[in-house]
């Protein structure tokens, strides 16, 4: 079996390469990215391209399976880039690899593309139309739109909609401290003990999980007959006593307006890279039923949720990373 994986040296694709690379039943992984990585994992053949190439289609040549993970968070100040390597870019891929006649093609949706469902358990039947104030969500939710039309123009094709949670581990630690935090926050700050007080809004609700566990829910979708959406997500519900256990901190609850403002203020003075509309979207979250992909994969994540948020937490306060570039714990963007 031949696999393209894109983004493939981002905090899921680095994992999701090496599942791919310890299954017998993949013979050739191709891996896309922006920059090659030193970084070389068995039957593994990087490639530099962006995904808003014209030559998508021909990577894809000759693919059982097209995985396509490459995501921009970056940058929030100008949606109108996210958009173009996001959606633009998500839509070409989704082209090429039906003119290449890929027989699958499994897209890592978000559980931020469902609608507002903040106390709601909710299966993949929810709706995906996410808050269209957040861009992320806008994002998602309209590849969403597009992949419902793009199945019924390409039958042939076996399509898979991944909608996981968060995704954590301690490679990933110093990616998301900059794609989240920003280069304003000390890493220093993400070490046990070192805040006092962490303010948080009482409702915060959310569910987390290990990358590599992810990756193997990718790794089954692959290699199963698996054709729709999937909920991947790990137990326990994360609340705010949990994240003050974390940092061993007293959490003195704010009220969600508050927490809109203060965010929303650093985030238009450039001092935090996350904003308010990205905090509404993450407040207002439905809580995942994962029965279908454990039912129909048989997928069960190794980790708990706290466990993957453990490592990135204590990865980003010791500078952790991996040796590809973004999620070099060096690069500075």
């Amino acid at each position: 079996m031949r696999v393209v994986v894109t983004g493939a040296t981002g905090n899921v694709g680095t994992s999701v390469v090496e599942a791919l690379a310890g299954d017998g039943q993949v013979d050739e992984i191709v891996a896309l990215a922006r920059r090659v990585p030193d970084w070389q994992p068995p039957k593994t053949t990087f490639i530099g391209d962006d995904v808003r190439s014209p030559s998508m289609a021909r990577h894809f040549q000759g693919a059982d399976a097209v995985i396509h993970l490459a995501w921009a968070f970056q940058p929030t100040h100008d949606p109108l880039k996210t958009w173009d390597v996001n959606v633009i870019g998500s839509i070409g891929v989704f082209e090429a690899a039906a003119e290449a006649g890929v027989g699958a093609l499994v897209y890592a949706s978000s559980v931020g593309a469902y609608s507002p469902g903040r106390g709601k358990h909710v299966d993949e039947s929810w709706p995906t139309h996410s808050i269209p104030t957040a861009a992320y969500g806008r994002e998602k939710a309209y590849l969403e739109r597009y992949l419902d039309a793009f199945e019924l123009r390409n039958p042939a094709m076996r399509i898979v909609r991944m909608r996981p949670c968060f995704l954590f581990s301690r490679e990933s630690a110093s990616e998301q401290r900059r794609i989240f935090a920003g280069p304003m926050v000390p890493r220093a700050l993400f070490q046990p003990g070192r805040l006092p007080i962490l303010p948080l809004p009482a409702a915060l609700r959310f569910q987390a999980a290990h990358t590599s566990d992810v990756a193997e829910a990718y790794r089954l979708a692959v290699l199963s007959e698996a054709r729709g959406a999937y909920n991947v997500a790990a137990e326990p519900i994360i609340d705010a006593g949990e994240l003050g256990d974390l940092f061993r901190s007293r959490v003195v609850p704010v009220p969600e307006l508050a927490a809109r403002v203060a965010v929303g203020g650093a985030w238009r003075l450039r001092l935090a890279r996350a904003d308010d509309a990205l905090l509404n979207l993450f407040l207002n979250l439905p809580t995942l039923d994962t029965t279908r992909i454990r039912m129909e994969l048989g997928w069960a994540p190794k980790h708990t949720g706290v466990e993957a948020l453990r490592e990135m937490l204590y990865g980003a306060a010791e500078g952790a990373g991996a040796p590809t570039d973004p999620l070099h714990p060096d690069n500075p963007q």
